[in-house]
């Protein structure tokens, strides 16, 4: 199979690359610079560049693209920056594919488990309505973006990840350090629910959906746990307390608006990911803690 991948070279994408060429796919980047060689593409989705002849060939698309959320203050600016940097890779993609002969039999979209905002405990399949936050409002539009593949017959999956657990990189990143130093703890009250997901899950998941006649949200995540179940298995994995809890305050402070998703509780269930014949290699955090630590 010939593959396209946008925003291979994050936490995601790297694995993702080397996954589907192990497996024998032949993968080509998509890049903002001039192509070194033939396995990219060059394109600027900022001024709307991407030459569909580069495309043609291609069984499918995984569009990865997308500035990180937690890369700094959620300013006006920045905000601005993370929807425009989804939407319009999106739309431009979308728009170029719908128009190949033969099109790409799938585009893999990624999209956020801040689709549903803030739930509290309620169980959060695929057909639960959007929410109403920050991140909830860029879901939205994001995923909108992919209509025009849609309209051309093209199975879109929109890939509403969850947390991306990983032993360097992503939220454990931030948290194994202080982990390790014994100084870490419970975020707020650490009651609210993570919905999580391993690195070698998600892309075992973004690589199963490939094949899976599946269309529409896929939740990738695995069993939620609260955050401070997250943060105790963790902490266990590495024989350290995880008593010095961080009041919501102290992250309202820091974080600004961002902290509305540390602080915020979505609890999704991955229904059509498991309904497709999906299986976990870490289906609760129990079983993702040795890893995660680098303990297995």
């Amino acid at each position: 199979m010939e593959i396209v991948v946008a925003g291979s070279r994050g936490l995601i994408g790297t694995p993702l690359v080397a996954e589907l060429q192990d497996r024998g796919h032949r993968v080509r980047r998509l890049v903002r610079r001039a192509a070194r060689s033939s396995d990219e593409i060059s394109w600027d989705p900022d001024a709307g560049h991407l030459d569909g002849h580069d495309l043609v060939g291609t069984d499918a698309v995984i569009n990865l693209a997308g500035v990180n959320v937690a890369g700094g203050p959620l300013t006006a600016a920045r905000k601005r920056a993370v929807l425009l940097s989804r939407t319009r890779t999106t739309s431009l993609l979308s728009q170029t594919i719908a128009t190949l002969d033969p099109r790409p039999s799938v585009l893999l979209q990624a999209s956020g488990i801040g689709a549903y905002g803030e739930r509290g405990a309620d169980l959060l399949d695929e057909s639960q309505p959007l929410g109403e936050t920050f991140f909830a409002g860029v879901v939205r539009r994001w995923e909108a973006s992919t209509a025009a593949a849609e309209a051309a017959g093209i199975r879109v999956a929109h890939l509403r990840s969850g947390i991306v657990l990983a032993p360097h990189g992503g939220a454990a990143g931030r948290m194994l350090p202080l982990l390790r130093a014994g100084i870490g703890g419970p975020l707020g009250s650490g009651e609210q629910f993570w919905s999580w997901i391993t690195l070698p899950d998600e892309v075992r998941a973004i690589t199963h959906l490939l094949d899976a006649p599946v269309h529409g949200p896929v939740n990738l995540v695995a069993t939620a746990a609260t955050n401070a179940e997250i943060t105790r298995a963790l902490a266990d994995a590495l024989h350290r307390p995880a008593a010095l809890r961080v009041p919501a305050w102290a992250l309202r402070l820091v974080l600004g608006d961002f902290s509305q998703e540390v602080l915020g509780s979505v609890r999704a269930v991955p229904q059509a990911l498991t309904a497709s014949g999906f299986t976990h290699l870490h289906p609760d955090i129990a079983s993702a803690a040795p890893y995660v630590t680098g303990r297995d």
